[in-house]
């Protein structure tokens, strides 16, 4: 994949370019809390975004995806939003890097990635993130990677149209190898958790069912949290976010059989759960991390309602097989990928009979990968 990027830019550019990659990340457990101040638990994989960028002399952002086999060039000075998706995370970076007063010149870029689109694994944080390290590294501009995140995290609010929180962006940045992040969304104090599963893998299984999250309900679940927040500090002055609030202040405040009770019961757990997850983790707890696993995918689809049947189906199919110890959806919802926690010895054999199944039921194409976690953004030594 290197040697083709590098070759398709020499091609277009004349000239041998930087390569840069910024990872994917997979959210052991914390779904939906980071935009509402909580805490999640996201480590970096070891597929990616790759792009392939060097500096310009004629003040033109030039940019080439081999996925989509599209070309895009612009003047550095005539920035818009524009209706390629993949530019405009690329344009978005750039804008939010001259409003913070950081000099740019053109640039010439060619991408590839070996992360599957919708599935859940934060593709476009990745390319977004990768592509502000990269202007780091080729115009030596002096940001931290806490600053990129914050940076990507406008790019997607200003030109995704996805009010997202930060954790997808921070993990791509700030990833550390066989480590997951138990992040607080609050402050981003955070904290690295050693991922030693001893016998067992993390394994994605996709449904094939593609998102995407500003035309879905993402925006609205936001949304329904704020009004519930909005709710509680009529009685609780001191409430800044669901963080703050437990189950015996929302009862006290909001319908129990209301809606928006049902999506901020939902938070409330699962910032415990990431928790308990971590402690579980530190413990190689297995059994109690694989139990949290099919809790959270339980509420994902009755309380907060994120869930689709395919993710339903693939969960349950696997939940009492012999060598899963959890599972549950994976990432903003309404299709994607789910998470899986398999023993080593028993992967190849879950994985051929739920293909089997869900094809056949479900009349969709199934793929599944093993992975492994890995560093956050950096270059690659040509």
């Amino acid at each position: 994949m290197i040697e083709l990027l590098k070759n398709k830019f020499i091609q277009l550019f004349k000239e041998s370019p930087c390569i840069v990659f910024a990872p994917g990340r997979i959210n052991i457990i914390g779904e939906h809390t980071d935009y509402n101040e909580g805490f999640v638990l996201p480590a970096a994989i070891n597929q990616g975004i790759y792009i392939a960028v060097n500096r310009n002399t004629n003040d033109t952002v030039n940019l080439y995806s081999i996925a989509y086999d599209e070309y895009y060039t612009c003047s550095i000075d005539e920035i818009d939003k524009i209706n390629i998706h993949w530019v405009n995370y690329i344009l978005g970076a750039v804008v939010v890097l001259r409003e913070q007063g950081y000099a740019l010149q053109g640039f010439n870029a060619v991408i590839t990635s070996s992360l599957l689109v919708g599935a859940g694994v934060s593709s476009s944080a990745a390319l977004t993130s990768g592509v502000l390290y990269a202007m780091h590294q080729i115009f030596s501009l002096d940001i931290s990677r806490i600053q990129m995140a914050k940076m990507a995290q406008q790019v997607e609010h200003r030109f995704a149209g996805v009010n997202c929180g930060i954790m997808d962006m921070f993990t791509s940045l700030m990833g550390k190898e066989n480590h997951a992040i138990q992040l607080d969304c609050r402050d981003l104090s955070h904290t690295y958790i050693p991922v030693d599963l001893g016998s067992y893998v993390f394994v994605l299984m996709n449904t094939n069912v593609k998102h995407t999250l500003a035309s879905t309900e993402y925006n609205v679940r936001r949304r329904e949290c704020e009004e519930g927040v909005a709710l509680v500090t009529l009685a609780f002055a001191e409430v800044q976010s669901l963080r703050d609030v437990s189950l015996d202040m929302l009862s006290a405040c909001i319908p129990y059989n209301s809606v928006i009770f049902k999506r901020c019961s939902y938070v409330i757990n699962e910032i415990a759960r990431v928790s308990a997850a971590a402690d579980a983790m530190v413990k190689n707890n297995l059994t109690l991390l694989g139990t949290l696993l099919f809790q959270t995918h339980h509420e994902l689809s009755t309380l907060y309602e994120v869930s689709c049947k395919e993710l339903d189906y693939l969960v349950h199919t696997v939940q009492g097989m012999e060598g899963v110890v959890g599972a549950r959806m994976m990432g903003g919802g309404f299709g994607g990928c789910t998470l899986n926690l398999i023993h080593k010895d028993f992967v190849h054999g879950v994985i051929d009979t739920v293909k089997t199944s869900y094809e056949a039921d479900c009349k969709l194409d199934f793929n599944s990968y093993i992975v492994s976690i890995g560093e956050g953004a950096r270059m690659i030594p040509n």
